[in-house]
């Protein structure tokens, strides 16, 4: 077995590494570092998301910078804000032994006045978004004299994204002498044209087959109705009690609607898109990497760069106009030699764009079938029973209360403990899937008439004001959240919310005002008073008012309550 030993690299970073647990190099890292520890040869890798280019690329750079002299050396270019902090946490962990090594980010959303900071301090290795750095180097505040080694970072991306004239004005601002390093996940006559313009005799390394997929990535999809796509999403999950993935959409009032949808309907979900700020995609992200989201509704753009272990899902909700960037959404999940499943929620008109994606993929689609109520009731419910067949039991915590837990339950037979313990958490699904229908196309099907994500809402509503907004750090999922766990109210009472900047205004059903008005009263944020009141068009009731609120497949509201198996955590 290859070792990291064996490619070269200095004891310094060997031990960085073995700190973040490495063990032997993924097959990208094991084919590139020796080409680039040579220092003197352009180079263009071509890997999936999830191979470990970040690693293959920056373990070399490290090795040959010169410590003493404070200067960039290394410029890493990059599509995304989330890509461009992830290469420079990676690169901060794998130099943690070489000594005073700085690297800095720069982006976009963030102070530039901090980054110009950072910048005048001295930076080894500068990692950016290419509009932001084209800022900072029309403001003079940069100086690429000594750059050894460009790096273009899922180079096909950042074409797609419209970066290929920043490109242009940064690498001419470098030295011709540089060496540069190009890596992607597919290869475009666009990405080939980048290497023919800027590098000399490139060596050219590919792992696995060019525009190719995962090999540990199985592909699914599923075929339904148009108005009956958000119905098949939460059956997809609720059948999958242990999710933990990304559901994909094409615009960001989608990604919005969607997770705000799920989180009335009980679910652990948040968005993330362009129109957060910087300080709201990380206190989103932070939330996913410690699993207190059960799934991150995102945009391609805003998922670029979304490096977090053990994803098992990726659900495209809308499939990518470009057919390549579903191989960049699927990498989500299966990194580091893990399996995973992407799954597609279309309509029968996409079934020639999933034919594409497979002669771009190199892989079959399996067709599947939405799981029908029965089906994810059975599913649920074994998932309780391995959950408690595989709890860790605390004798020492526990032995206090066993002698009161044995009488409650000394005249339940062994059987009646089991049905009553599961229907505990079991009796709230079985009514939620009652009388499910068939959500799959079929040639002879019947008609549905349920609502999906309609907006319509059937209560009559009363708007208020809160003096909370978006200077608070709010998104209307935070929003949400914070008037259920404040008031009691459940989430599926509360209509359409309208974040402002200071201040907000938000529906609740007319048969909880008092209960909601009651709840605040005495409530504070960050130490100062939240006020409840009226909104200022007076007591206006109405029928409908854009609640936003889906209702069931029989035509009934969800519920707010949690799903089993994945419990609520704020």
């Amino acid at each position: 077995m290859t070792t990291f030993e064996s490619l070269g690299l200095q004891e310094p970073i060997l031990k960085g590494i073995q700190d973040l647990g490495f063990v032997a190099p993924t097959p990208i890292q094991e084919k590139a570092i020796p080409v680039l520890l040579s220092g003197d040869r352009d180079f263009v890798g071509l890997a999936q998301t999830g191979t470990g280019k970040t690693a293959a690329f920056g373990l070399p750079l490290l090795q040959q910078l010169d410590i003493k002299r404070r200067q960039p050396q290394g410029l890493v270019l990059c599509p995304t804000r989330e890509l461009c902090l992830q290469i420079t946490n990676d690169l901060k962990n794998f130099s943690k032994h070489l000594g005073d090594i700085s690297v800095v980010a720069v982006y976009g959303g963030a102070s530039i006045v901090q980054q110009l900071r950072e910048l005048k301090r001295g930076a080894h290795v500068v990692v950016a978004t290419p509009g932001r750095l084209l800022d900072i180097i029309e403001r003079g505040a940069i100086n690429f004299d000594q750059v050894r080694y460009a790096v273009l970072d899922e180079a096909d991306e950042m074409l797609n994204m419209g970066f290929q004239e920043d490109i242009n004005n940064i690498l001419s601002k470098t030295p011709q002498s540089k060496t540069t390093w190009l890596f992607s996940a597919t290869m475009p006559q666009e990405v080939r044209r980048i290497a023919q313009n800027y590098m000399s005799d490139p060596f050219e390394l590919t792992v696995g087959n060019k525009n190719s997929g995962n090999a540990n990535i199985e592909h699914e999809y599923y075929v339904v109705r148009p108005r009956e796509k958000y119905a098949a999403l939460k059956r997809i999950v609720d059948y999958n009690p242990e999710i933990f993935g990304i559901i994909f959409t094409r615009t960001k009032i989608e990604s919005q609607e969607i997770a705000e949808s799920l989180i009335r309907d009980g679910y652990n979900a948040d968005a993330l898109h362009g129109d957060l700020t910087q300080q709201q995609r990380d206190k989103v992200m932070k939330r996913f990497r410690e699993k207190s989201l059960q799934v991150l509704v995102a945009t391609d753009v805003a998922a670029r760069g979304i490096d977090v272990d053990n994803v098992t899902h990726v659900i495209n909700y809308e499939l990518p106009d470009d057919v390549e960037n579903y191989t960049h959404r699927s990498g989500r999940t299966a990194r580091a030699g893990k399996s995973g499943i992407s799954i597609a929620i279309i309509t029968g008109r996409d079934i020639g764009k999933i034919r594409q994606i497979e002669r771009v993929i190199g892989k079959k689609f399996t067709k599947a079938e939405v799981p029908d109520g029965f089906a994810v009731c059975e599913k649920q419910l074994f998932g309780l029973v391995h959950k408690i067949h595989n709890v860790t039991v605390n004798e020492e915590q526990i032995e206090p209360y066993l002698e009161r837990i044995y009488e409650e339950f000394a005249a339940m037979s062994k059987e009646e403990l089991i049905k009553r313990f599961a229907s505990l958490e079991f009796n709230e699904f079985l009514e939620y899937y009652q009388d499910a229908p068939d959500l799959n196309v079929k040639e002879e099907r019947r008609t549905y008439e349920g609502n999906t994500m309609s907006h319509r809402g059937t209560g009559k509503f009363t708007r208020l004001f809160i003096n909370l907004g978006s200077v608070d750090d709010f998104t209307r999922g935070d929003m949400l959240r914070y008037l259920c766990d404040t008031s009691g109210v459940r989430g599926n009472k509360i209509g359409r919310i309208d974040l402002k900047g200071v201040y907000s205004f938000f529906e609740v059903e007319n048969d909880v005002v008092d209960k909601f008005v009651q709840g605040f009263k005495k409530a504070e944020y960050n130490g100062r008073s939240v006020r409840i009141e009226m909104s200022q068009d007076g007591d206006k009731r109405r029928s409908g008012g854009g609640s936003g609120r889906p209702h069931r497949e029989d035509g009934r509201r969800y519920s707010s309550a949690p799903r089993p198996g994945f419990k609520k955590r704020y």
